[in-house]
């Protein structure tokens, strides 16, 4: 049962001006389809002949079979409804059914009480057939014509809404096998290009000062000056280091991690919203469920850049023959390097692969050079294996985080919602507007 609206001709309080228009098409395609029962409601006071409900009625139902006329207001005007309704001067088929409507604050029951009351006693009113009067005669009345209908009917309403169905599966069809793989892909996209700024942006911290090339570990060195073995390089000097150059960059990777989630929320949110926007009542939850759920994955991925970036300050390892690769490659220029440094005869400016030139100006360090270079290049070398490591573990993370929050966590988080207790989930989503509540 559909209530369509009433028939306005003259637009009022900032309507638009083609109102009557607006509501005539409104009407016109809910009481067209030959299935529809059309149910019109007419006054008393109004002449049944010249009312604007019954020509728009006649217009799609011209013989009348499918109206049928409520009579409202008898109660006001009572003289002549009993010759109206038997005349029938617009030929409504399905008959009249005169009804006494709720006064101020009746109940349903007084309501009825009420009528049953009117139509019985009245001098005029009580005139009227019983067949054509109440409430619960005009229920009785709807049940049984809709009945009728559907059993005339009932092959053409079968065949579309296998028409129906048959169109929404091709549909269905053509959709992405998972909701899923629309938000990855899309995501997918925009990561890598995200993934190497975060690398460059990593690389770009520049440690290796030409101008002063070796002085941060002649400094260090001299500072923990003291008796040992030659050319031994103290393990906590080496882990100083790095420690400092982790501190240097740590912040990236939470900024990274903040950009990346930010990216995720916003197209999750409208892949979710797109398939839900022909069901406004799921909209508040699946949306309340899914922004939850993104807000606790990005504090675990905060929480995780935060365990690797410890991880590295903590200590030094790693597998990774590109070390010693690079190690060696580094070291195998350090002969021609304190060859140059001890010939104070020979040029001052030192060429490097992987450094560029560098500046003579180590001669008077000559006692800590060497080692100096030595923890120089092991730094270098394992600082490359620490940058591959903060973004090939970051890729790996945020793409398995994505596709296990999106595969899994996202369907649970939602019918978790759903299924609230306490007044949530499903209650809050039969619960009425509070406008229709208040009727």
């Amino acid at each position: 049962m559909i209530d369509l609206p009433g028939i306005s001709r003259v637009p009022v309080q900032g309507q638009p001006e083609d109102i009557y228009e607006q509501i005539f098409d409104i009407i016109k395609t809910y009481i067209s389809p030959q299935e529809t029962i059309i149910l019109n409601v007419l006054s008393t006071t109004v002449d049944f002949p010249t009312c604007e409900s019954i020509r728009m009625s006649q217009k799609v139902d011209k013989t009348g079979e499918r109206t049928l006329a409520v009579v409202t207001k008898g109660d006001i005007a009572p003289e002549g409804l009993l010759e109206k309704v038997i005349a029938d001067e617009v030929n409504i088929r399905l008959g009249y059914i005169c009804v006494r409507n709720r006064i101020e604050n009746e109940t349903y029951e007084e309501a009825r009480k009420n009528e049953a009351k009117l139509f019985s006693t009245h001098p005029l009113l009580s005139k009227i057939d019983k067949s054509m009067v109440g409430v619960p005669v005009l229920a009785q009345k709807l049940v049984f014509i809709q009945a009728n209908i559907i059993s005339k009917f009932l092959s053409e309403i079968e065949r579309k809404i296998n028409d129906k169905l048959a169109t929404n599966m091709a549909e269905l069809n053509r959709l992405p096998q998972h909701l899923s793989s629309v938000a990855v892909m899309r995501i997918l996209t925009k990561l890598v290009e995200m993934l190497d700024q975060y690398s460059n942006e990593l690389h770009s911290k520049n440690f290796d000062e030409k101008e002063d090339f070796l002085m941060e570990e002649i400094k260090a060195l001299e500072e923990t000056n003291g008796i040992g073995l030659p050319n031994f390089l103290p393990r906590h000097l080496f882990l100083s280091a790095m420690q400092k150059r982790v501190k240097e960059v740590a912040l990236i990777p939470e900024d990274f991690v903040d950009r990346v989630w930010n990216y995720i929320e916003r197209i999750v949110m409208e892949v979710l919203m797109h398939h839900c926007e022909n069901y406004p009542q799921l909209q508040s939850s699946t949306r309340r469920a899914a922004q939850n759920l993104i807000v606790k994955k990005k504090n675990e991925s905060v929480e995780w850049v935060k365990e690797i970036i410890g991880m590295e300050k903590q200590t030094d390892y790693t597998c990774n023959p590109g070390y010693l690769a690079t190690y060696n490659k580094l070291t195998g220029q350090q002969q021609t390097f304190m060859e140059i440094i001890y010939n104070p005869g020979k040029v001052s400016v030192v060429s490097l692969k992987g450094l560029g030139q560098i500046d003579g100006h180590l001669r008077k360090h000559l006692g800590l050079v060497q080692q100096a270079f030595d923890m120089k290049m092991r730094v270098i070398a394992y600082w490359k294996i620490v940058l591959m490591r903060l973004v090939d573990s970051m890729a790996l993370h945020i793409m398995f985080t994505i596709q296990k929050m999106i595969n899994k966590d996202m369907e649970e988080e939602i019918v978790q919602e759903l299924m609230a207790p306490r007044g949530g989930g499903i209650e809050r989503m039969l619960d009425e507007p509070p406008m229709i509540a208040e009727k």
